[in-house]
């Protein structure tokens, strides 16, 4: 019989899912998979990630977890204000436009191809050709735009066909791409190919690399020679608690989204499930607390303290939690644009993935096809305000790759797309499947609710619906309960792979950003 490895995968795109797959299918395992999917998502999915983007992989294998971080590095120096290219771009979301910073001046040292090759080299086992070949074909071939792609595109269509380049491939024929429409990146491809002959350090050394600088220091952006090629992928060890019986790992400091996840854990694990009702007005209270408290202890030096060695232990511990938990037991609209592939093998391997381009810097580097990330334009990433960011450093993210373990045995993997919501999407899903026993599919398509700033955002679908209900809902640190008319991808976009007990793997992808899943095939004789 042919050999057969057994995995599911579950990403943003069925293009992303199906090149991961397929390296299962060829015989490599989760890792080569998530490699392949993350190329793939750099074409099929252009309006969330990019080559040029940054990301983390979390990494389980049978004797070591491991945390690649590969996101974007700040440059190490600045230049004058009025020199810069960085501008406002107004996009309309359809009833509600909100800002986003672009230009030469919005583009962080990236990650993302540093990352495919970090994670390619020491986990991988096919050869890199046959691992970039799907996103080579699809670049080639084109990609059918499904409707939830065809609406990023639409919605940032101002920042994609702000250059000649970008008009060129997001509107080839002088109006925007629709679904049903196919997306061409034929430059992409050949950049691919080229990496793949050439190899990846050639992005970060090569041609590209100075083109890259050569329009940044000419046309005002920060991006040398030094801060390309000093650029390093960063193994950490992941962030490890527990939530019941379970063990749980995240993305840890710099990063704020995995620590924050965990802290809102903790807080949840002291409340008994038996009797609360999913949906009901006291599962609504809970959540609600949860997520205020969490908010409140990260407005306490927090995102100052996330640079300090062992900060995470710290923050997690039982004295700085216990506060929060007595508190619990008596009583903003962004588009979010990141992307998710979570995959696991035959072999106990796992591989849970997150990637972003920000919104894009509409600079498309020359020839290459591929769009740089704006990520010291976003405004979350640069709380002290834009162009105060510390030379050198690697930004912050709220990015959370995560692997619940059972056992030593991947049981959940998981992460999501959607800003500030990333956290509270998984938050969410990790409990309805360990507090209320949901399958995956259930656990990512039940609604979801987020509170932030005194408002409490409610998706449909919950028990408790009626306007007298919801009042009752922290009263008194709510000021506004929003009742969202059908579930949106403001509350996040969870793609998972779950490893039952009996051995058998099921995967979903979130309804509300169209996730896709692919499974490996049986082998016949």
């Amino acid at each position: 019989m042919s050999q057969f490895i057994p995995g599911m995968i579950a990403a943003g795109h069925p293009c992303t899912a199906e090149a991961g797959i397929e390296m299962l299918r060829l015989g490599g395992n989760a890792f080569d998979g998530a490699v392949a999917a993350m190329l793939a998502s750099f074409v099929a999915e252009p309006g969330l990630t990019s080559a040029a983007g940054g990301g983390f992989l979390l990494a389980h294998t049978r004797d070591r977890n491991l945390l690649f971080d590969f996101f974007v590095q700040t440059p190490r120096s600045k230049r004058n204000a009025q020199e810069l290219d960085f501008y406002p771009v107004p996009v309309d979301f359809g009833g509600a436009v909100q800002e986003f910073h672009i230009g030469l001046a919005s583009m962080g040292v990236p990650g993302n191809l540093a990352g495919v090759l970090a994670v390619h080299q020491k986990l991988g086992r096919l050869p890199f050709k046959v691992v970039v070949e799907p996103a080579i074909q699809y670049a080639t071939e084109g990609v059918i735009l499904n409707s939830f792609q065809a609406y990023l595109l639409k919605i940032l269509n101002p920042i994609l066909t702000a250059s000649p380049e970008g008009r060129q491939i997001y509107a080839p024929q002088g109006t925007g791409l629709e679904a049903g429409d196919k997306l061409y990146l034929k430059d992409l491809a050949a950049t691919l190919q080229y990496l793949a002959e050439a190899g990846i350090k050639e992005f970060y050394h090569g041609a590209i690399a100075e083109q890259l600088v050569k329009d940044c220091q000419e046309k005002g952006g920060y991006l040398t020679r030094e801060d390309l090629s000093a650029y390093q992928v960063i193994e950490r060890e992941p962030l490890v608690t527990q939530y019941r019986d379970e063990t749980f790992l995240t993305n840890p400091p710099p990063s704020s989204g995995g620590v924050l996840i965990a802290f809102a854990l903790k807080l949840l694990e002291s409340v008994d499930f038996q009797e609360v009702g999913f949906g009901s007005v006291r599962h609504l209270q809970i959540l609600g607390d949860v997520m205020r408290l969490t908010n409140l202890a990260r407005s306490n030096g927090y995102d100052e303290n996330l640079y300090i060695p062992d900060f995470g232990n710290q923050f997690l511990s039982p004295e700085h939690c216990t506060e929060y938990v007595r508190v619990l037991e008596s009583d903003c609209n962004r588009l979010g644009s990141t992307t998710h592939i979570s995959i696991i093998d035959g072999e106990g391997n796992a591989a849970s993935v997150t990637t972003s381009n920000g919104e894009g810097s509409s600079y498309i580097i020359p020839e290459t096809g591929i769009m740089v990330n704006n990520m010291l334009g976003e405004a979350d990433l640069n709380p002290n305000g834009f162009h105060q960011w510390p030379s050198n450093r690697r930004l912050s993210s709220m990015m959370a790759p995560t692997i619940v373990l059972k056992d030593n045995r991947p049981e959940i993997v998981l992460g999501s797309g959607g800003s500030n919501r990333i956290r509270t999407a998984i938050l969410q899903v990790i409990s309805n499947a360990i507090d209320f026993n949901m399958d995956l599919s259930r656990a990512i398509a039940s609604p979801r609710v987020h509170w932030e700033n005194g408002v409490f955002h409610l998706e449909p679908g919950f028990e408790t619906e009626e306007p007298e209900s919801l009042s009752n809902v922290m009263p008194n640190q709510t000021q506004e309960v929003i009742k969202w008319q059908e579930k949106n991808m403001f509350f996040g976009g969870v793609n998972g792979v779950r490893m039952r007990g009996d051995g058998e793997i099921e995967a979903a992808g979130d309804p509300r950003r169209n996730g896709a899943i692919a499974q490996g095939e049986r082998g016949g004789d």
